[in-house]
Formats: structure tokens, C-alpha cells, sequence
């Protein structure tokens, strides 16, 4: 299985949804950033399920740095963290064995590992393991932080309830790194959680749209062309379960405009160089430009459903029908976004010890 991604700075994922513990390696860092672990707490938090819009299951998440961390510092050598599994029900599980649950990794992962994979709770392919993800990536968005670099996502909408638009970004951004249910407007949050809600009592669930924003990338960043920043950004963000499109800047719009619509003009300001629009997203050419990288992320509904559905049981080779047991989201667009920040940190850090060396991030 691949489970690393990077170069420079590499993470390395580890564990299932139902064993003992979950983990990350992170490798490459640079010594003497600051590992703060109230930080990761906090981003861990954010991505634990909350209220009756989130799943039952309820992990306390209390992580264990193993290595790589000395007197609250990185060594620069790998950085192990493992995460307790503690509030599993495997035997939910048990009478699903060989029943395909629609759209879930049972049936592919059965045909690619042969029956040895552990399938409780979806394995090593739950959303899970995003946990180890977020506590990774928290210690590079506050290395980030601390380098000026900034990344924010809000709710862009559920169902067909939609956020505003990115605004001020200083000003926005600070507002989501304060917030649990993360929107513009504040005014649309009874609204997406009434969508959730419905689609719960219906025995179904809902997706959404995630809209990220990036400020302080330095110019020059990213490697044409099959190292480009979209490239490296969707390539981490669609490792992210139930992730079914990115999009930058303009996005699919970009393309009922014109070219005198869609270009970027650019302009000075003082010695800066800036564009009058970001359609672009930040980026030209697979480089950044400087401007705010913007992109959002299609999440798709929750695949497990509590209402009945069609399927298989791919080892007795006959149709039957599945109302799945266990505790499920009825919607983790919410909670997706923490995790969306954190892998696009893991992405944009690694990037950047490419670019400027291993040590920059380390750097004062």
C-alpha cells in the first residue's frame, strides 16, 4: 500500500478504524520548530464529531508524540505520533463481512488484498484515519503560521444552502480559526444544520462544498508540469475519503467565460505585484503568483445510509439488501474542513522544502 505523500517533507500513515491505535509518521522537518500540543488538541477537537448532526462514536483522540519531539521542539528525525482507538464497536461489523456497502471500499478492498484486510469500521480506508492526519498536519499549520503563511476553510454550503463568498481575507481567515461550525455568515448556520438534520430523520445523508484560502505563499512555488501546485494539492486532497472534485480559483465557471473575463490583469502596488482579479486561483503556469491560493473541494454525501439499500455479497455471488448498522455522519462536510486545512499544510510545507531547503520552515 502507499500510504506516504511528499518528498522533502513526508507523512506516512498507519492503523485502522477499529485497531488498536492510529498514526502518522512526519519526516523531513527541519530541528527547532516548535511542536505546541495544546495546538494540535485544538485541531483535533475541531475535527471530532459534535452534536446529533455528527457520528456516535466518540474518541477522545488523546494523541502520544513517540519520537522526532524534544523539550517541545523537532529533533529532525521522523516525528511518530499514535493515536488510541477506544470507543469501537466491531461487532457491528460482523454480519456485513462480505456485504458490499454502496460506494464504500469493501468490495475493492476485498478484490486487492484478497480477504486479509481488516474491514471493521472500513479499515485502514475510514475516515478514521484522518485523525492522524489532522495531528500531523497541525504542527506544520503552525509552523506555517509562524513563517506568515495562513490557511482557512469555511463551508462554502450543504445541500442547497450556500455560505458567502471569501471577503477580506485577514479578517475572514482569523474568524474560521476561532470557529467550530465554520461559515462566513453566521446567519446560515441553523439553515446547513437544518439540512443535515433532514436528510438524518430521512434515514439519509448530504454533502457540500468546501472552499479554501491560502494567504502568504511566497511567489515561485511549484514545479512544472507534473509537480505543479494544483497538481500536488489534488493529488493530497483527493486522498482525503469522499473528496470527489477540486477546483482553483474560477473553477469550472472559468469556462463559460471569455479570455478578456478570465484573465487576471495585473497591477503595482507599491512594490508589489498584484492582480486585479484571481481567477486564476493564485496560481499561473503550476507556480504561485503570489496572490491568495483559493480552491474548494466537492464533498460527497455519506455513504453509509440507515434506510435500506441494493447490493452484493461478493463472496456468496448473490444480490441481497443492506441497512447498515454502526454509527455514522449523516454529514461530514463540517468536519472535513479541518482535515482539508491540514493536508493542504502537509502539501504547501513540503513544497516549500523543496523551493527553499529543508531547514526554511525552521527558520526565524
Amino acid at each position: 500500500m502507499k500510504n506516504t505523500f511528499g518528498n522533502s517533507i513526508s507523512v506516512t500513515l498507519f492503523g485502522e478504524s477499529h485497531g488498536k491505535a492510529i498514526g502518522a509518521v512526519l519526516d523531513g522537518l527541519a530541528p527547532g520548530i516548535e511542536v505546541d500540543e495544546e495546538f494540535i488538541k485544538n485541531i483535533l477537537a475541531r475535527r471530532r464529531p459534535v452534536g446529533a448532526i455528527s457520528t456516535a462514536r466518540r474518541e477522545p483522540d488523546n494523541f502520544e508524540i513517540v519520537s522526532g519531539v524534544f523539550y517541545g521542539k523537532t529533533t529532525g528525525t521522523p516525528i511518530c505520533i499514535v493515536i488510541p482507538n477506544t470507543d469501537t464497536r466491531s461487532g457491528d461489523y460482523s454480519a456485513m463481512r462480505s456485504v458490499a456497502r454502496p460506494s464504500h471500499a469493501d468490495y475493492t478492498a476485498y478484490c486487492k488484498y484478497h480477504g486479509f484486510e481488516d474491514a471493521r469500521g472500513g479499515g485502514h480506508f475510514s475516515g478514521r484515519i484522518t485523525a492522524a492526519l489532522c495531528a500531523a498536519g497541525a504542527i506544520l499549520l503552525s509552523a506555517l503560521n509562524k513563517k506568515g503563511i495562513y490557511i482557512a476553510t469555511h463551508i462554502k454550503s450543504i445541500g442547497e444552502v450556500s455560505d458567502r463568498e471569501f471577503g477580506d481575507l485577514d479578517s475572514d481567515i482569523t474568524k474560521l480559526s476561532n470557529m467550530d461550525f465554520a461559515v462566513l455568515d453566521d446567519s446560515m448556520v441553523n439553515a446547513m444544520i437544518s439540512e443535515i438534520t433532514d436528510a438524518k430523520n430521512e434515514g439519509d445523508s448530504i454533502g457540500g462544498v468546501l472552499e479554501t484560502a491560502v494567504v502568504g505563499m511566497p511567489t515561485g512555488v511549484g514545479e512544472p508540469w507534473f509537480d505543479s501546485t494544483e497538481s500536488l494539492l489534488s493529488h493530497a486532497l483527493f486522498s482525503v475519503p469522499a473528496i470527489k472534485g477540486v477546483e482553483f480559483g474560477a473553477g469550472f465557471a472559468i469556462s463559460k467565460m471569455r479570455g478578456s473575463q478570465a484573465n487576471d490583469p495585473f497591477y503595482m502596488d507599491g512594490e508589489c505585484i498584484k492582480t486585479k482579479t484571481n481567477n486564476s486561483g493564485g496560481i499561473n503556469g503550476g507556480i504561485t503568483n503570489g496572490m491568495p491560493i483559493v480552491f474548494r473541494c466537492a464533498v460527497r454525501p455519506t455513504p453509509t445510509l440507515m434506510a435500506e439499500q441494493q447490493t452484493v455479497d461478493f463472496k456468496n455471488k448473490c444480490d441481497t439488501t443492506l441497512a447498515a448498522a454502526g454509527r455514522h455522519d449523516p454529514c461530514i462536510v463540517h468536519r472535513a474542513r479541518t482535515v482539508i486545512d491540514c493536508v493542504t499544510a502537509i502539501t504547501l510545507s513540503d513544497m516549500l522544502a523543496s523551493r527553499f531547503g529543508t531547514d526554511w520552515l525552521g527558520e526565524k
